[in-house]
């Protein structure tokens, strides 16, 4: 097993009990919970098997589903984001497929990793909200949840991506 494969392993790890053990039971003003699990796919490589990528998305999603209790909706969520995390990134970078096999989340300007880390957390949270109150007179809630919580987890993610990269 190569370098690559321990580290994500690790962070799928890390990242699954991070969520369950600590971001789940902390509530900000009561009602706001980071959701930072969704770092791991914005970490996973690129260059790697897209069929791996998405069944491995799928499986930290149910792992969150199975310990919080919220039948297959961040599943559904984090797979979602998977699927359409390639295509995101090309309308960011604004790049060929060809400069993608050495992209690394770490490397990028703050500006284009934030904008990033926000699309694909909107994404994320506005499903999650959606599934959950699965209501259109819940509309407002569903917004602001979305809007209130994606700051505090886009916050939480970059923080840590920039904390915890390696320098090179």
């Amino acid at each position: 097993m190569n370098n690559l494969a321990v580290n994500n392993a690790v962070r799928f790890i890390g990242l699954l009990f991070l969520q369950v053990l600590i971001l789940n039971y902390l509530n900000i003003f009561g009602h706001i919970n980071p959701m930072v699990y969704i770092v791991w796919v914005f970490l996973y490589p690129v260059r790697k098997t897209r069929s791996l990528f998405l069944i491995l998305s799928f499986l930290l999603g149910i792992s969150i589903d199975f310990f919080s209790d919220s039948g297959g909706i961040n599943a559904f969520a984090i797979t979602f984001i998977a699927y359409f995390r390639l295509p995101i990134l090309m309308a960011v970078l604004k790049k060929s497929d060809l400069d993608y096999g050495q992209f690394n989340l770490k490397t990028l300007s703050a500006n284009k990793t934030i904008l990033f880390i926000s699309i694909l957390t909107v994404i994320h949270h506005f499903i999650v909200f959606s599934l959950e109150y699965f209501s259109f007179s819940e509309f407002l809630n569903i917004i602001s949840n979305t809007v209130l919580t994606s700051i505090f987890t886009i916050m939480i993610s970059f923080l840590g991506i920039t904390l915890f990269a390696k320098k090179k």
